[in-house]
């Protein structure tokens, strides 16, 4: 027999198939008897979580288990197998314990690390035992991925990386000052009543905000968040629970807001942030161009004041013939449109008739009597030499890539500061809740996974994941070992149950032919022989038990059966009497 898994998760699926992927507890129990029932499979057991369906069986063969496992998924999911089946992944022993392991570590969770899986194996695993659908493999295997996971938690730092990921974008949102501080007194929005969202509710009460609004679409469990928020001991905050319709009224109101849902597509736009700050910001703080805050189109606001107090830069407007764009090239404030600042980037056409206004062109006494502008920081007569060299280098260039590299970065220009945010977002799902534009919202500060990835770039929760990883895969082999070797043991079992009854029967000859012999004697020669009889067994059942421990192990039980004529009914009746004692011993999950 054995182990295969085949399901479907956030990983390989989009979040709309795994909603209607999803099972209830009665689909669950349904599919579990199913799964038994089938010729395949004789044990199941059943992993479903918001983000993951998962069906573990032990099987006999391999082909016919996924397609049975595949159908059975399908049937009991209501999406069909053909639709379905793109999205399923399917793991086979080794790498199906490896799956399991990394699961209950929280190594294929969304938020790497986060520990509520743990008690999600725990339910699969009581469900399976309630039904009687596992048997000693599942049993085995499930424990100890409960097991694995608690040392993953204890040994290393991946326990934190759900709480760290919620406290790390509020320190974003507040640029790295003292959350509690930046928090206090602040109303929050929380979007979603899951493990993140209620999360972060949590850590915003802890925070000190006056107010937490939950919204989700199931109303109780919105509701009953906010209750939870309410009853803690450690916080001191009004909470309510509001539907889904109400977002948009609420949203006017929060000072924070957090998003976590399973939703496909996005929860707040653009336009809809962009109306609930209206009233709530400067006047001139709308929504700002992709070159610059502040100023329509993007222009800075210290170039365009540049222009008009005559500061650096005024010159730019006024250098006669030039066939630019000027209003294209403002963020040069402070150079010559002579320069090869103002030509970084220039498309080849246009570096063209620049090139020649330049190389054609005269400053000094001829262009000053035009009413003509100088090179700033030159007189005379122009000498179009350097930059001719300049130029004709950069449209080497533009022949060979279409655009020009920026050679020289040009000086900063001083732009003005955007106002302080009235409303901070934190966008926790994946695929995103909140519209990437809103980055672009003045008077709206916006952290989302994207920016969040970028600030924790190169952080130690790096050190952590690998260092799950290695227990994981030392957790693996181990159990690999154990289950090659725990397959021998009936064989080894049988076989010694083999042996002291040759001896009971040659001593049973032995009274029969020395019928004088006195119980000394007799007890005596019984030792002896029993001693002989283990003596030869102990190193062929110990050096089997190695061999059939170490990957492609399990033929040595069938070369022990052969070799010494072992009736497989005895092997079998002695893994029944071992399962039906273990079940015995075995305590809850």
């Amino acid at each position: 027999m054995s182990l295969l898994v085949v399901g479907l998760s956030h990983r390989s699926a989009p979040v709309s198939v795994l909603e209607r992927a999803a099972l209830n507890a009665d689909a669950q129990v349904k599919l579990l008897q199913d799964t038994v029932a089938a010729e395949p499979a004789s044990e199941a057991a059943v992993l479903a979580t918001c983000n993951r369906i998962e069906l573990y069986a032990d099987v006999d063969k391999f082909h016919a288990g996924v397609a049975e496992l595949s159908t059975l998924l399908a049937q009991h999911s209501g999406v069909g197998l053909d639709e379905l089946t793109p999205y399923l992944y399917v793991h086979y022993e080794d790498r199906a314990v490896h799956h399991l392991f990394s699961v209950a570590c929280g190594l294929d969770s969304m938020v790497v690390g986060e520990g509520q899986i743990l008690g999600q194996i725990k339910d699969s695993l009581a469900r399976a035992q309630d039904l009687h659908s596992a048997g000693r493999l599942l049993n085995d295997l499930f424990q100890q991925a409960l097991r694995v996971g608690k040392r993953a938690h204890s040994e290393t730092g991946i326990d934190r990386a759900g709480q760290s990921l919620v406290t790390f974008g509020l320190e974003q949102l507040a640029r790295g000052g003292d959350v509690q501080q930046w928090a206090r007194g602040k109303r929050a929005l929380v979007i979603g009543a899951g493990s993140m969202s209620s999360l972060a509710a949590a850590t915003l009460a802890r925070a000190g905000v006056a107010e937490i609004v939950v919204a989700n679409r199931t109303f109780d469990r919105a509701e009953r968040l906010a209750e939870i928020l309410m009853e803690g001991d450690d916080t001191d905050v009004a909470a309510r629970a509001v539907p889904m319709e109400s977002v948009p009224a609420e949203l006017t109101r929060a000072d924070v807001t957090v998003s976590c849902t399973g939703a496909t597509g996005l929860v707040l736009t653009a336009e809809s942030v962009a109306e609930a700050v209206v009233g709530r910001e400067p006047a001139s703080s709308a929504m700002a161009g992709e070159d610059g805050p502040g100023v329509p189109g993007g222009r800075s606001a210290a170039a365009a004041g540049a222009q008009r107090e005559g500061a650096p830069g005024a010159g730019i407007g006024s250098e006669d013939g030039c066939p630019l764009d000027l209003s294209a090239v403002q963020g040069t404030a402070g150079f010559s449109v002579l320069g090869e600042a103002a030509v970084a980037g220039m498309a080849a056409a246009d570096l063209e008739q620049h090139a020649a206004w330049v190389d054609n062109g005269s400053v000094g006494g001829d262009r000053r009597a035009a009413g003509g502008t100088a090179r700033p920081g030159q007189s005379g007569t122009l000498d179009p030499a350097a930059d001719t060299d300049a130029i004709a280098a950069l449209a080497a260039t533009v022949a060979a890539v279409g655009r020009i590299p920026e050679r020289r970065r040009p000086e900063p220009v001083e732009e003005p500061q955007r106002p302080e945010p009235v409303l901070f977002l934190l966008d926790l799902a994946m695929p995103r809740d909140i519209d990437a534009a809103v980055h672009r919202l003045a008077g709206v500060r916006l952290v989302d996974i994207e920016s969040l990835a970028e600030a924790s770039a190169g952080a130690p929760m790096a050190a952590d994941v690998d260092q799950v990883r290695r227990i994981v895969s030392d957790e693996v082999a181990a159990f690999g070992a154990a289950l090659r070797a725990a397959h021998i043991t009936p064989t080894v079992v049988a076989l010694r149950t083999m042996a002291a009854d040759v001896v009971a029967g040659e001593i049973a000859r032995l009274d029969g032919r020395l019928p004088g012999l006195d119980d000394k004697h007799r007890a005596e020669i019984t030792q002896t022989v029993r001693r002989v009889v283990d003596k030869l067994l102990h190193a062929p059942t110990v050096r089997v038990k190695q061999l059939a421990a170490e990957p492609g192990g399990a033929g040595y039980a069938d070369a022990l059966r052969t070799l010494f004529d072992l009736d497989p009914e005895t092997v079998a009746a002695v893994s029944r009497a071992e399962d039906s004692t273990t079940e015995k011993d075995r305590g809850p999950a």
